[in-house]
């Protein structure tokens, strides 16, 4: 695992304490973390919009759904967002993913 960008740290410390980004789906629960939804090329992907917050419950616990937070994740992401990521076929799998999700 790879440790948060600095800046991206100091920016959250600002910030009010954030809910599960999963509080919709019911059982939160646990302590609040950061999860790095995203991987390229092995490794996580250190953006702010690749990065979501969720209850211990949705991030570790049973409640977990990678592919989902995968897909919220991705709904924060813009276009000019992805495009840094070039090999991978960000539009493929938002697509998929809005299948399952949206």
């Amino acid at each position: 695992m790879n440790n948060t960008p600095q800046r991206l740290r100091k920016k959250w410390d600002m910030e009010p304490k954030p809910q599960c980004a999963r509080i919709k789906d019911g059982g939160c629960g646990g302590r609040m973390t950061k999860e790095h939804a995203l991987i390229y090329a092995g490794k996580q992907i250190q953006e702010e919009w690749a990065i979501i917050d969720l209850c211990w419950n949705h991030h570790l616990g049973k409640n977990l759904d990678k592919r989902k937070n995968e897909w919220l994740a991705l709904q924060k992401a813009t276009d000019e967002d992805l495009a840094k990521y070039p090999k991978k076929d960000w539009q493929q799998m938002k697509s998929y993913l809005q299948t399952i999700y949206a």
